[in-house]
């Protein structure tokens, strides 16, 4: 039986030339599929779906489980997964449902001590901080 060989699709192509102007941000399928509806291009979300996990087998996307309630998060590293910042953090709002980075030395320096002093290896990119983003509690706070 012959290797099916790989090819590129429009839709593979549309999809690459998206995801790599992210910038390393957090979406979902269904942030992909809104973003293609709004231009008026008709991708559909099988076809999405399986797309982005052929990228993550391919080491393009990473892909995250934040929660047993939220859709699956990802992010595009492109060609070279080096790209990816090993020591980030995650911070999830509660209100808004927004999922974004958190680089910070200090943090670095408590997954440190929680490995020299405590025998625990944190994983950063699994850890997620849960509270309000600045938008939020500015209306929060407005009010």
């Amino acid at each position: 039986m012959a290797l099916k060989s790989a090819y590129k699709t429009h839709q593979q192509d549309l999809l690459l030339s998206y995801l790599s102007k992210t910038n390393g941000k957090h979406f979902t399928a269904e942030d992909v599929r809104n973003h293609f509806e709004k231009k008026g291009i008709s991708i559909g979300c099988a076809t999405i779906y399986r797309q982005l996990e052929k990228f993550v087998g391919q080491g393009k996307v990473l892909k995250f489980f934040i929660d047993e309630h939220s859709a699956a998060c990802f992010e595009y590293i492109g060609e070279d997964s080096n790209n990816s910042k090993e020591q980030h953090f995650h911070l999830k709002c509660e209100k808004c449902g927004r999922l974004s980075h958190l680089e910070c030395e200090e943090l670095v320096q408590l997954k440190e001590h929680l490995t020299d002093e405590h025998g625990f290896i944190l994983n950063p990119c699994r850890t997620v901080f849960y509270g309000l983003c600045s938008e939020c509690a500015k209306e929060k706070n407005a009010k």
